[in-house]
């Protein structure tokens, strides 16, 4: 079994190993959640703490069949929860089940993403098409959208908030997957739809130094394609913020508005990413961050 958190005396200490694991782990999604007020501040992490446990377990290096039985028991931990079982010593679950007591959190959101994460587990990943690409995406990044959304809360007038949060998270799992090409290719993954790298002409490969191949710049005219397809993802998920109060759509649009300002950095010089996973400076985030505070996001 993977290695979890180690227990805390007190739910006050399960909230704030969650909100450690955040600060530490999440250094993009923190400059927004670090703008919610604090009940939403804590629920929110203790749901990220959640979410990066099944994600540490599909890129650790335990055998495939280790990462299924973990991924079984996070399921198995859900189900507890959702029944309103004992969480044990647990800061995580002690700290999420509190949380789904206090707000309307889709529980069952998170085994859409184990669905997800259980895609990465054999040894060579490859996408078939975009339509495979969306139901991942949708599975681990769309998921957290809705799970974020049940915190944040909404007017409810629109019933299609649902998809614009669903929206969201697809556009940031597509620059996740532009800015991490060379990594996951390493790694044996290749998340970019065989059917569009067909179709552009590309094969990925790296060259003697290790870095993204790409002798004809078909790779870089791909990535600007998809990264502008992408863009388009933003502006149907980027719906949601109206419908936000103010302090939660402020969380929203500084989260998303960091990976977009990543997304565009991306499509304005694709081979940024070939040797190097690109990141936005400190100050760069704590800017988008305050934009979005003061209504600018």
């Amino acid at each position: 079994m993977t290695t979890r958190t180690p227990p805390t005396g007190t739910l006050a200490d399960a909230y704030a190993e969650c909100e450690r694991i955040t600060r530490t782990e999440a250094g993009n999604f923190y400059y927004g959640i670090r703008l919610l007020p604090e009940h939403k501040r804590t629920a929110l992490c203790a749901v990220y703490a959640l979410a990066r446990r099944v994600d540490d377990i599909g890129d650790g290096d335990l055998p495939r069949e280790t990462k299924l039985k973990d991924l079984a028991a996070v399921r198995q931990d859900l189900d507890a929860l959702q029944v309103g079982g004992a969480t044990g010593s647990d800061p995580v679950l002690a700290a999420l089940g509190d949380a789904a007591t206090r707000f309307p959190i889709p529980l069952s959101a998170f085994g859409e993403l184990v669905d997800g994460v259980e895609t990465d587990l054999p040894d060579d990943v490859r996408i078939a098409d975009w339509d495979a690409l969306v139901v991942y995406c949708r599975r681990v990044a769309g998921s957290i959208g809705r799970l974020c959304l049940s915190i944040f809360g909404s007017d409810a007038a629109d019933p299609r908030v649902a998809l614009f949060a669903d929206q969201l998270g697809i556009a940031l799992q597509q620059t996740n997957i532009l800015r991490d090409i060379r990594e996951d290719l390493g790694n044996r993954r290749i998340y970019l739809p065989q059917t569009e790298l067909a179709e552009w002409g590309v094969e990925l490969r790296t060259d003697a130094m290790g870095d993204l191949d790409d002798p004809e710049g078909r790779l870089a005219a791909y990535i600007r394609f998809a990264a502008a397809r992408a863009e388009d993802w933003y502006a149907l998920g980027m719906r949601l913020v109206p419908h936000l109060d103010r302090r939660s759509a402020a969380c929203c649009a500084a989260m998303a508005g960091i990976y977009r300002h990543l997304l565009r950095t991306i499509a304005a010089d694709p081979v940024q990413v070939y040797d190097k996973r690109l990141s936005l400076s400190t100050a760069h985030k704590a800017r988008v961050a305050l934009g979005s505070l003061v209504g600018r996001g």
